[in-house]
């Protein structure tokens, strides 16, 4: 037992901000999402997502189902997601 709790609590002392990012990205499952592809600081093109926006395997792109049309979309580039 006692093994346990110094192992939960190095856990629970070097897990702080990454353990924060990986709940949100949990709730967040679902929910819509705001796709922003920019290109020189200018934003080329904006989405909503209707649910979740997922990575590629060995990809540096995403997809995602467009809210307003219906259709599968795969981008890549300076991109900005955020849960609306």
């Amino acid at each position: 037992m006692k093994k346990f709790m110094i192992v939960a609590a190095l856990m629970f002392c070097f897990s702080g901000c990454s353990f924060n990012a990986r709940m949100s990205n949990l709730t967040a499952a679902g929910h819509d999402h705001q796709v922003e592809l920019w290109s020189g600081g200018t934003n080329v093109q904006t989405w909503t997502s209707s649910g979740k926006v997922a990575t590629e395997t060995n990809s540096d792109g995403y997809f995602f189902t467009d809210k307003t049309t219906g259709k599968l979309v795969r981008v890549t580039g300076d991109l900005v997601i955020t849960t609306k």
